[in-house]
């Protein structure tokens, strides 16, 4: 069986009011506006400030998103071959490679046969919680560095999977339905996982040998510039006639989500810029915990409202920026608060709730459908600040 994805539609909530219908982006931009001339600022600062902010973490993104989606739109591409179970292991770092739950689960449900339900879950798991995926991109948008972020994923990546696995197996065994469609390919080609190599072995030479002080061997060995790499290595192995194609592709998707971060990131530094921050936020004892819980919240009402993790990812760091900064959060902490609220639900408004349930659950009622995987998602998120909160309890994040 193949999956046939929908076309990329640009990232952002429409509202619609008073017979106006605005995109996500455009809302953000105007806001920033509205908020430098209610200031009294001069037009001039009022642009100035704007495209500072505009631009701050355009760099970064980039770096991280256009080789990714050029990978997924290799794989788009190949057979890959058909691995049973296992493929629910290589779920979270498919879809983290490739910066897409959508498209990680798309490229290995043919592998997986009977085992979709529990892909889908380790794959969004995987695309929040694992570098190159939302850390990376959460980070770079508010702009802050700890070694922790590339390591605490890992950590945090077992509870959230056991909790979305005990949720499948207690509403029935989810994963296990056995149709004609879900038995597994058996041959294909594995050279769809090179990519992923070249990124693993990059990263681990990065952080075992000491090269990355060198002007451009160190440059390939840290997260970027292995990301880099493994879009070279998905384009080489991608055949000719379809290469344009997948850049193309890679090119539109990129493009949209860099005008959703700027606009994000415009508002954000002009919130910063203009608005008392300090003032309104809590101080004293147990105000870190009240902004932790806070971050955590905002990406989970962010995601319930606009349905798309990558946009969440997207425009929630830089709207929390001077939360993250008043506070003094670690880093780490404050990247994995929202990477771990925007799990929080695979609900209809969602194209990956369609996608999974499309495929894995084509023969469930829609009661049967949210109960499992707004249920399995719920469960990883409760499991992920749990756990979160536990580490930074007993000193461990800091």
């Amino acid at each position: 069986m193949t999956i046939a994805t929908a076309k990329p539609t640009f990232p952002g909530r429409v509202v619609r009011g008073w017979g106006i219908s605005l995109p996500l982006p455009v809302l953000l931009m105007l806001g920033a506006l509205a908020i430098g001339l209610g200031a009294q600022l001069p037009p001039e600062e009022v642009v100035r400030r704007f495209g500072q902010g505009f631009g701050r973490s355009l760099g970064d993104i980039a770096l991280i998103l256009l080789p990714s989606f050029l990978i997924a739109a290799s794989l788009g591409h190949r057979a890959m071959p058909g691995i049973g179970r296992a493929a629910s292991l290589l779920a979270p770092f498919g879809a983290a490679g490739m910066i897409c739950s959508t498209t990680g689960y798309a490229a290995l449900a043919p592998l997986a046969g009977a085992h979709r339900l529990s892909l889908a879950m380790g794959a969004l798991a995987g695309f929040a919680l694992l570098v190159p995926a939302g850390p990376l991109i959460v980070s770079a948008s508010l702009g802050l560095e700890d070694p922790a972020i590339y390591v605490l994923g890992f950590v945090l990546l077992v509870p959230v999977v056991i909790a979305g696995e005990a949720w499948l197996r207690f509403v029935d065994g989810a994963g296990e339905r056995k149709t004609l469609e879900a038995i597994a390919k058996q041959s294909g080609d594995w050279y769809g996982f090179a990519p992923f190599a070249v990124l693993a072995v990059l990263l681990l030479a990065g952080w075992l040998l000491d090269v990355r002080s060198l002007s451009v061997i160190g440059f390939f060995v840290q997260p970027k510039g292995a990301l880099l790499m493994a879009g070279v290595a998905a384009w080489i192995g991608t055949p000719a006639p379809f290469r344009r194609e997948c850049v193309d592709s890679a090119v539109r998707r990129t493009t949209g989500l860099l005008l959703l971060i700027g606009a994000a990131s415009a508002f954000g530094g002009m919130v910063t810029s203009v608005v008392p921050v300090a003032t309104l936020l809590p101080s004293g004892e147990g105000s870190q915990l009240i902004g932790i819980l806070g971050l955590f919240g905002m990406a989970a009402l962010l995601k319930l409202l606009q349905g798309s993790i990558m946009a969440t990812f997207a425009a929630v760091g830089p709207l929390v920026l001077p939360v993250v900064l008043h506070l003094g959060l670690p880093p780490a902490v404050a990247v994995y608060a929202i990477c771990i609220g925007a799990l929080i639900a695979i609900v209809p408004n969602d194209n990956y709730y369609w996608l999974v349930r499309r495929d894995a659950l084509e023969g469930a009622d829609e009661r049967s459908a949210i109960v499992r995987l707004t249920g399995a998602s719920i469960c990883q998120g409760l499991a992920g600040i749990t756990m979160l909160l536990a580490l930074w309890g007993l000193g461990l994040l800091g």
